[in-house]
């Protein structure tokens, strides 16, 4: 890779041709940066180069040179100023726009984690960001280890922060990731919420025991103490631990399973040759307009796999009244919570991290890594559609076949 420094600038006054455009924009970058901290000295002082000051008008400095050139690295690479100096001053001063020791914008600062948890290893930073910000960016892997460093003290101060929003949805499942977790905390539990506003966010990612019943008790229970109240709505699996963790702490919440983990447990007992006529079936179950017409689907799957598969319909009906929760909510936020993949999606990018890693020998270290690639896919996370139906939820209105019928202060009454 070419040197970006290595392509002589347009001479002052002409365009400049494609191939030297990004030297172009860097070296129009760097004067303006020069031209500013001037203007700052100016300003502070109160009077312009050569201009003399009154006895009794602000700080009575001077200006003293400049210091040394230094490299400083913005998301349009890495330009060269001097810092300018003054003397005889009442008090330090100190630039805001260039303070001590800063070598990269914030916005640099930013993308080389998100770089990292996006799968470039540290051995290839010096490579890739040196093409991107010029051979003299000042940047190692020990920037990011640093940077690394920090992610655990935020992990510990988000596991912290209060929850004062009412949840209407909320969706829990346990996904199973190698990131150096200890063999009984192989599981991490997530909890994701959305609030009435349409806004979706993570409120918990801890390591399990298994997905045991105190494992996830403890997570409901973390969560209570930092103000969550219940959810009108939970999403899971079918895990036992999950359900009886949710009997214990007492939520009256509406309860809803995960028909993607049902279909895979359905799956499970079938051979692979029955698997795909299956799948289309049970697929087309929850996609049904009414309750009556999923009940329908269902006692003709039952039926056609009694004598051969018995076990297939036998999990088919298991818990079924969690499965068909969602018709007794509004039809436009059925897609939403028929499963729990809002969960599940994000760990995809998560397993890719952390398996391309393999470097996270201790719990902490995985949990915080798998938190901040959380934060990164919380950024991405849609609002719900049809947010003005979530105030109905949040009121109790009452839903048959994803049609509002009448609201629970109407039934009071």
């Amino acid at each position: 890779m070419k040197n970006p420094k290595s392509t002589t600038p347009p001479a002052p006054g002409s365009l400049p041709s494609f191939e030297t455009l990004d030297e172009y924009v860097r070296t129009e970058v760097q004067n303006l940066v020069q031209r500013l901290l001037e203007e700052e000295v100016t300003e502070y002082l109160g009077r312009r180069r050569y201009e003399r000051s009154e006895p009794a008008e602000g700080p009575q400095g001077y200006r003293n040179g400049h210091g040394k050139p230094r490299r400083l690295t913005l998301g349009c690479g890495t330009i060269e100023v001097r810092r300018p100096r003054l003397r005889n001053l009442e008090e330090r001063f100190e630039s805001e726009l260039l303070p001590l020791f800063k070598r990269r914008s914030g916005v640099v600062n930013s993308m080389l984690p998100e770089l990292y948890l996006h799968g470039l290893a540290l051995r290839d930073f010096d490579m890739a960001l040196r093409g991107l910000l010029g051979e003299e960016a000042p940047l190692s892997p020990s920037s990011i280890a640093r940077l690394k460093a920090g992610w655990n003290k935020e992990y510990e101060a988000w596991r912290r922060e209060p929850v004062d929003e009412e949840p209407i949805y909320m969706w829990a499942d346990g996904v199973y990731v190698k990131a150096g977790l200890e063999k009984d905390k192989a599981a991490v539990l997530v909890v994701i919420a959305a609030f009435e506003d349409g806004t979706k966010r993570v409120l918990a990612a801890e390591p399990g025991f298994r997905e045991s019943c105190d494992s996830w008790k403890e997570v409901f229970s973390n969560l209570v103490e930092r103000g969550l109240k219940p959810p009108r709505v939970l999403v899971a699996d079918g895990g036992l631990g999950l359900w009886a963790a949710v009997a214990e702490m007492g939520w009256q919440c509406k309860e809803q399973r995960c028909w993607k983990h049902k279909m895979q447990n359905v799956l499970d007992v079938l051979p692979s040759s029955e698997q795909k006529p299956a799948m289309k079936i049970l697929r087309s179950i929850p996609r049904s307009q009414t309750r009556e017409e999923a009940e329908a689907r269902r006692d003709a799957f039952v039926q056609s796999y009694q004598d051969r598969y018995p076990k297939a319909g036998e999990r088919l009906l298991a818990d079924w009244e969690r499965m068909v929760a969602f018709y007794d909510l509004p039809k436009e936020h059925w897609r939403h919570l028929r499963t729990s993949n809002i969960v599940e999606s994000p760990f995809q990018v998560v397993r890719l991290r952390t398996s391309a890693a393999k470097r996270f020998k201790r719990t902490d270290n995985a949990s915080a890594i798998i938190f901040k690639l959380l934060m990164v896919a919380e950024s991405c996370f849609r609002t719900l559609s049809k947010i003005h139906v979530l105030e109905d939820v949040a009121r109790g209105v009452h839903y048959v076949n994803g049609v509002p019928m009448s609201s629970s202060r109407t039934t009071a009454a």
